[in-house]
This record gives C-alpha cells, sequence and structure tokens, in this order.
C-alpha cells in the first residue's frame, strides 16, 4: 500500500519566470538538503526538514542559467552552466559566481549528471559525453556528434551499474524516439530505436526509468493517457547496430488522453509510480501513486492550484510546483503484495505488545545488548547466507519456466521479454519449444489462462514451428484467435492440410462482427483492396490485357447461350469480402501444401463457403489481368499461380455441389469465360 503525506511549502519566495520556471531539483552532499534551479538566473540551497533556504547564488544580469546545478558528491563543491557553454564551479562559502572558478566549453551542454559513487559527468546537445576531470582540464577540447542533425535530446538519466556508470539518454526526430546508452566501463554507445505497437501516432510527454542487473526499463507517459515501457538490455548483443525496441502497454488510462499539460512520470521502486495529471478531461490535476504489478491506484491528491508538469523525487519525498511555489509531499511505499494493493492489509497487533518488525538487523540487536540471547541465531543466519551464495544460480530459462508455472499473464509477458532480449545460448531452440509447451500446459488446465501476447513474442522469434509445438494452432482455433492464427500461417513452414483447412474454415465463416474488432496484419491487400474503381472505358479505346474482357466473349464461337445478360461492373470491381477477412485468405494461399492430401479435406468446407472463395479468387485473377506484369501490388501479395491453383483446387473437390448452388451461376459462367478466352488467345 501506498499513501501520500500532508504537504508543505519549501520556499515562499515566488521562483523565477519562465516556461516551466524550474530547471531541476537536485540531491546535495548532507542529508536533508536539495540545490533548486530556477529557469531565470538564481540557485537555492534549501534544508527540507528545516522548510528554509541555506544559501543563494544568482549569474549576472542578462546572463541566464541552462543547466541544473548538481553537487560534486567527490568534493561537495556546486556546478552549473548558464548560456550553454559557461561552467561555474563553487563551493557552500562563495557569495558571488561572478568570481568563482569559470571554465567556457565548445560545445553547448545538455546537462550535467551527478550521483553518489562517481565523477560528474557532462551531457552536451549533440549526444556526447565527457568527464569532469577531463573536460576542465581541457575546456575547448573538441566534441563531437553523436546524434543526426534535426536530432533533439528529450530526457537523460545516470545510472550506477556494478559500480559502474551507465548514461541513458532519449531523443526525438520527426516524431521518432530513439535511445542511446552509454557503458563507461566498457566505452561502448548503443543505439535503440523505440518501437510502438498499435500506438504508434502516439506523442510520449514524460520519461522515466529504473534498471536492475540486466535491463534498463525505459516508462513512458504518452498523449492517450497510458504509461509504457521499453526494456533495454545493459549488455546489448550488437552495440553498433541501430536496435529496435518495442514498448508495450503497461498501466492503461491514468491520466486523460486530452491532457497536454501537467503531465510528468517518475518511477518510485520496482512496483510503484507516481503520476502527475488529469485523471479525467476537464478534472483539476492530481498527483497519484500507482502500482504496477497489480495494475491498481494506491492513493491520489488533488493540486487545485495546478502545477507544471514536473516532478522530482529523493528519498522519499515527492517535489513540484504547485501554484507558483516549491512543495514537498512526503509519501510511504510498502513492500508490494496482493493484500496490500487491494487495501487488505492488516496492520493491527495486540496492544500493548512490543511489534516485531518482519525484518530483524542482528547486528544493531548484538549492539543494544542482545549479544549473548542472539549470537547461535546469528551464526546460523550467517552460516545459512553462505550456503546459499555457493548455490548455483538459477539459469534464467529454468527462472522462466517456473514463473510460467505459478504466475499472472503480465508478469510472465514481462519476463519473457527479458528473456528474449537476452544473448541466445546453443540451447535457444529447445528451451523455446520448452516454453511454449509450458504456457499450452497450463492453458488447457487453466481455462482462463490464456497468454496469448506471449505466444504471438515467440512465433515471431521464428524459432517455433508447427512440429515443434503442434498444439499452439490447436488452441488458437478452440479460442477463435485468427490474429495468432494468421500470424502461425505466415511463419510456420510444415502446417498439415487438415489444420489449413480447419483455419480456412474459420475465416469463411467467422462474423464481420469479430473481424472487425480483430488485429490483423493487413500488408497483403494494402495493394489492391481499397476503393471500387470504375473500370467501364469506351469500347472505341478499351485495351484488352492478356487476351480476357470480362465483359464480353472474345471468341467467335463462345456459345453466345451463355451470354444472358450484360454483367455488372460491380461484380467484376468489387471485393466480395471485407479486406480483413481478405487478409486471412491471403494467409491460406501463401500456406504449403500437397494436392492429395489437401483436396478430401476441402471437400468438407459448406458449399456457400466454396463459392464466397471462388468468388474472391476470381477477383483476384481480374485485378491481376488489369496489370501487365499479372501481379498483384502491395507487400507480399498472392501470386498468379498461387490464385490459379487453388481455384483449380476448389472446382475438383466441389464442383458437383457447387454448380447446384444458384448464387453460383454467375460465377461459374465467368470462369467458363475466362478459361475460353484463354485458349483462344493461345
Amino acid at each position: 500500500m501506498a499513501a501520500l503525506e500532508e504537504e508543505f511549502t519549501l520556499s515562499s519566495l515566488v521562483l523565477g519566470a519562465g516556461p516551466d520556471r524550474l530547471l531541476g531539483v537536485e540531491h546535495s552532499d548532507k542529508t536533508d538538503q536539495f540545490l533548486v534551479t530556477d529557469s531565470g538566473r538564481t540557485v537555492i540551497l534549501y534544508k527540507v526538514s528545516d522548510q528554509k533556504p541555506l544559501g543563494s547564488w544568482s549569474v549576472k544580469q542578462g546572463q541566464i542559467i541552462t543547466c541544473p546545478a548538481v553537487c560534486n558528491f567527490q568534493t561537495g563543491e556546486y556546478i552549473v552552466v548558464h548560456d550553454n557553454k559557461v561552467l561555474r564551479i563553487w563551493n557552500s562559502e562563495d557569495i558571488n559566481l561572478d568570481k568563482v572558478f569559470k571554465a567556457t566549453l565548445s560545445a553547448e551542454v545538455y546537462r550535467i549528471h551527478s550521483i553518489q559513487g562517481t565523477e560528474p559527468l557532462v551531457l552536451f546537445k549533440e549526444g556526447a559525453v565527457r568527464g569532469l576531470e577531463a573536460l576542465l582540464a581541457e575546456p575547448q577540447q573538441k566534441i563531437e556528434t553523436v546524434i543526426s542533425n534535426e536530432e533533439v535530446i528529450k530526457w537523460t538519466k545516470l545510472f550506477i551499474v556494478f559500480k559502474h556508470p551507465v548514461l541513458i539518454f532519449v531523443t526525438e526526430k520527426h516524431g521518432n524516439y530513439f535511445a542511446y546508452v552509454q557503458m563507461f566501463n566498457s566505452h561502448t554507445l548503443s543505439k535503440y530505436t523505440l518501437v510502438g505497437g498499435q500506438e504508434e501516432n502516439i506523442l510520449i510527454q514524460s520519461f522515466t526509468a529504473s534498471v536492475d542487473r540486466k535491463f534498463i526499463s525505459l516508462m513512458s507517459l504518452c498523449s492517450d493517457g497510458s504509461i509504457y515501457e521499453t526494456l533495454i538490455p545493459i549488455h546489448p548483443t550488437d552495440a553498433e547496430q541501430n536496435q529496435r525496441v518495442v514498448r508495450s502497454l503497461l498501466l492503461n488510462a491514468v491520466v486523460s488522453g486530452n491532457a497536454r499539460k501537467g503531465i510528468a512520470l517518475t518511477v518510485l521502486d520496482q512496483d510503484h509510480v507516481a503520476v502527475l495529471g488529469s485523471p479525467l478531461p476537464a478534472s483539476k490535476e492530481c498527483l497519484s501513486i500507482w502500482n504496477i504489478k497489480f495494475q491498481t491506484l494506491q492513493t491520489s491528491k488533488e493540486l487545485p492550484q495546478g502545477t507544471s508538469g514536473q516532478l522530482w523525487y529523493y528519498g522519499e519525498n515527492l517535489f513540484m510546483l504547485h501554484g507558483k511555489f516549491l512543495t514537498v509531499i512526503p509519501y510511504k511505499c510498502e513492500v508490494s503484495s496482493l493484500a496490500g494493493a487491494l487495501g487488505k492489509l492488516k496492520h493491527s497487533h495486540d496492544p500493548g505488545t512490543h511489534f516485531m518488525p518482519p525484518f530483524v538487523n542482528w547486528e544493531t540487536s548484538q549492539e543494544c545488548g542482545l549479544r549473548s540471547q542472539n549470537s547461535e541465531q546469528s551464526r546460523t543466519l550467517r552460516r545459512r547466507k553462505t550456503d546459499v551464495n555457493l548455490l548455483p544460480e538459477v539459469p534464467p530459462s529454468r527462472q522462466l519456466l517456473l514463473t510460467i508455472k505459478k504466475d499472472s499473464e503480465k508478469h510472465i509477458e514481462v519476463e519473457l521479454r527479458k528473456f528474449l532480449a537476452m544473448k541466445q545460448t546453443p540451447d535457444f531452440h529447445a528451451v523455446i519449444g520448452d516454453v511454449v509447451t509450458g504456457l499450452l500446459g497450463r492453458c488447457k488446465a487453466e481455462p482462463a489462462f490464456y497468454p496469448r501476447n506471449c505466444l504471438m513474442q515467440l512465433i515471431q522469434t521464428r524459432v517455433v514451428s508447427y512440429s515443434l509445438c503442434p498444439d499452439i494452432m490447436e488452441v488458437a482455433l478452440q479460442k477463435t484467435d485468427i490474429q495468432l492464427l494468421q500470424l502461425c500461417l505466415q511463419q510456420f513452414p510444415d502446417i498439415p492440410e487438415s489444420v489449413t483447412c480447419m483455419c480456412l474454415k474459420l475465416f469463411l465463416s467467422i462474423g464481420d462482427d469479430c473481424l472487425q474488432e480483430s488485429d490483423i496484419n493487413m500488408e497483403s491487400v494494402l495493394g489492391y483492396i481499397d476503393t471500387v474503381e470504375d473500370e467501364k472505358m469506351d469500347k472505341q479505346t478499351e485495351i484488352l490485357q492478356n487476351g480476357f474482357n470480362p465483359e464480353e466473349d472474345n471468341c467467335d464461337n463462345c456459345g453466345q447461350e451463355l451470354k444472358e445478360k450484360p454483367q455488372d461492373t460491380e461484380e467484376t470491381t468489387s471485393c466480395p469480402v471485407t479486406p480483413k477477412r481478405a487478409a486471412l485468405l491471403n494467409a491460406i494461399l501463401h500456406s504449403a501444401y500437397s494436392e492429395t492430401f489437401l483436396l478430401p479435406h476441402l471437400k468438407d468446407i459448406p458449399a456457400q463457403h466454396i463459392t464466397l472463395f471462388l468468388q474472391y479468387l476470381y477477383f483476384l485473377y481480374l485485378k491481376c489481368s488489369k496489370n501487365a506484369t499479372m501481379t498483384l501490388p502491395g507487400i507480399h501479395p498472392p501470386t498468379l499461380n498461387q490464385i490459379m491453383d487453388w481455384i483449380c483446387l476448389l472446382l475438383d473437390a466441389n464442383f458437383t455441389v457447387v454448380v447446384m448452388i444458384p448464387e453460383a451461376k454467375r460465377l461459374l459462367i465467368n470462369l467458363y469465360k475466362f478459361v475460353r478466352s484463354q485458349v483462344c488467345d493461345y
């Protein structure tokens, strides 16, 4: 459970004017002291517990601070940049910034990062990074350009991983976002393209990030009001290439999608994030804490005076501008549990009894005079801890299989994305097979459990095949998951003909309403199913394509009795199925088959559905005949050979049935004319 405590104002002075009014709030080397930099000329050092300033420094009139002031934890000095290139260093005894150390740099600075355990690092606007000591030794050294032209840095953060600094910064160019990860122990820079799922066109309004031993979890609050997560490996498999990482939905609709200002996001711990913004359209801004593990809102506080859309946190304090004043809101986040997320965690204990915390610090208790009582227990615990440390680390694949057995779909999906982002081992194929088998086994045992996102991720690895995991399509057919079936047809080279026909039956029989709600890959139809074209042409200038004109019979003796009435243009130019159904049928056309094994299964498909499929195939042929190359436009569309082969297959298997259906009469006449015209042409 999380809670927001009573807020208090840190400054009774109105801060400097500007678009954001604050450049930053940074921790000092002293506990409870913070450097606050406004977007004008002033840096103020505050002590939070006393709620008062300890010192204030300003640059001269006409100068402007362009980078938040930070503390050098190695020396206790303060650093700030004004006018983009001028660096100033001072200590708490200095009064006038104009008289302190000054260094003019050769390039514009975006941000200075300083945290415990490393020297300050200077990030320039062109993406290069320098340590402070190396920069002061030669201030006018040449600074290289890392990012491309028109690429702008939007957000940055510094972490310590395995005692080494790791810097990440995010850039934006023409609506596209990129993440750069600088490893200082190996001196490698990796670039990643942030790819959206279904939310490609939304804007990212705020970033935050956390880190563990293997991944940087980059979270973004977007213009649709939702939070998305992107996992970026700390140790990439190929640091030279521009790799693509996909962001996935983490929390849905945490703020109003109409909000354009006053929005901010920061991660508090591995399970909680703080969000600044209006929860509903036209509502007042709020500060809220969400549990990302259990997808629940923990607490919120209304901010009637509005904010600047900036949020910082240190320790257990959140900093923000509320109205015109810098405000601090203390918060508490307990260890995440299901009971806590649902507000059912019990804290009561018998009155008059001493409450024992769940974790005991034995060293503290020994210092308090309990050495004799706890010495044996302490030795036992140390011995157990040593024994545990000697145990071999559980392999990631084993951890993932254990997670699949008991955890939620959301947690399994996160762990799977982490596993797939790791470097592949020689047994990767076997592990993927075990993972799919584990997911499908639990899916069959628990009807409510259906991890479709995990299954789609696994199929897209191109490691899975029908032979390796035959149950995957069986489960998809049971769940009527046409999106997953389409992906299987596109990726699997070894699907049995019986399963292909089962997919065909489903694709032809499923209702248009279900199709409309499904997210189907439409690449194969985008080039030729868009609008109904008017194909009527003046007979004086009409050119016949491939020797066939559907409007008339081109053979002198072509059976005039078949020409009962002129054919409607709409019959030949409009697609008989919806674009989504057409995309599914195209997946069938691309699938591999053996005619001997396929024909018996085609006889089991209802005649009405066979007729619909034939009409679609005839429509595809007419589209091909309009092109001199006899091909369809678009990305990976059906080929002419596939169209012709399937027309022959369907007629061979079902002709005696189809010929009895009145609705198929016109289609059969058209097909007859089409064959006759081809014979005449030859």
